[in-house]
């Protein structure tokens, strides 16, 4: 069976996660802001936007952008300096990207993460639905790395890496690494007149692991060998992910005109890979429920705290729960919206009801549809 060619993965993805990096947005010689280059992607961004498809950018930056303003030299800096010039760089950032996708009527949001926060249950939860309602608000999301609390982030540049996080929270079918390379090679092209660019990769393996080179710029802190990182957790999460050069006017559209690079193949879909996940962790918890509910959650409703019956176990809000019916069965493994305590105390109450029981505002789901597999 024939490859798929760029353009029909661009054109069959529902949402596209899309990694900008520091080389691109940012001229090495001056530290200046690439605003030509930054509209060109502002109107391939509105394209997709206009076929019906979600976007979120991943962006470096920041700390390029702020190192300028502060007057800092090129070469290393300190953890401190990087803290600092991102600090300021963050809102530089940030405007540069309202200010290009605002005239075609696109609303932006700047969402800072680390990747703890993606690799945290609790926060992970959180930022999910923090990003899902952006995107069905018709939202462009800017994620960019916290950088000004983060510490082995900055060092080794895990922009890449982050990037393919946030594809698999937002169940995003493309994750796609704008590089100044087109691709992965089999070896170094600057130093092997042999080398060749793999067009797909299925897996990757020890021998892939050993073609990837090192940083290729003086903005950039990460490299190939973070881009494998990458496409492994992309792979996992059942995304496609691409490397491909950015530094083209209309780096989007040249991808999909057939631009090189090099793509890898997702394992199975988005939501497919994510029931995997959630099926495979060791459940925390226990939450009984009637059987109405049952067969609520049998045709794809959110579990509501009315239809719990008992909760057992010692868990916290993310962590992985058994959703038993009536008769003990084990119906569904999920990831519970609530910790224990507070699952116990709205039980078998209606969810406006929420906010009286607890002391504050609540979610009306004790456990999302999302965050169920059965």
């Amino acid at each position: 069976m024939a490859a798929l060619s760029s353009r029909q993965r661009l054109d069959a993805a529902r949402r596209l996660v899309v990694k900008i990096g520091s080389a691109l947005l940012v001229a090495a010689d001056s530290g200046r802001l690439r605003l030509d280059w930054l509209q060109g992607l502002a109107t391939d961004v509105a394209g997709l936007r206009a076929g019906g498809k979600d976007v979120v950018i991943v962006s470096s930056g920041s700390i390029a952008l702020g190192r300028r303003v502060l007057g800092l030299p090129v070469g290393p800096l300190s953890l401190e300096q990087s803290q600092a010039a991102a600090a300021v760089g963050q809102i530089r950032l940030a405007q540069a990207y309202e200010s290009v996708l605002s005239p075609h009527g696109i609303t932006t949001a700047q969402v800072l993460l680390t990747l703890e926060d993606t690799e945290n249950r609790r926060r992970y939860l959180n930022s999910r639905r923090t990003l899902t309602a952006l995107l069905e608000l018709g939202v462009v999301p800017i994620v960019n790395e916290n950088d000004t609390v983060a510490t082995d982030e900055i060092r080794y540049g895990d922009n890449d890496r982050l990037a393919s996080q946030v594809a698999s929270m937002a169940g995003a079918d493309v994750l796609l690494l704008l590089s100044d390379v087109d691709g992965l090679y089999t070896a170094d092209p600057r130093s092997a007149a042999s080398a060749e660019r793999l067009e797909s990769v299925a897996a990757v393996t020890p021998q892939i692991e050993a073609m990837a080179g090192g940083v290729g710029s003086a903005l950039s802190s990460g490299g190939m060998k973070t881009k494998l990182m990458a496409a492994k957790a992309a792979m996992r999460a059942g995304c496609a992910m691409a490397i491909s050069r950015g530094a083209v006017e209309r780096p989007l559209t040249a991808l999909a005109e057939g631009a090189p690079c090099t793509w890898f193949e997702p394992d199975g879909d988005p939501h497919v890979a994510r029931k995997r996940w959630i099926s495979g962790m060791k459940p925390k918890g226990r939450l009984t429920v009637d059987a109405g509910a049952v067969a609520a959650l049998l045709r794809g409703k959110s579990l509501l705290p009315a239809g719990v019956t008992a909760v057992a176990g010692s868990f916290s809000r993310g962590d992985p729960v058994e959703i038993a019916g009536p008769d003990g069965t084990v119906v569904a493994r999920a990831l519970a919206g609530y910790d224990g305590r507070e699952a116990a105390l709205i039980k078998g109450h209606r969810s406006d009801r929420i906010a009286e029981l607890l002391g504050h505002q609540g979610r009306a789901a004790i456990v999302h549809r999302d965050d169920m597999a059965f």
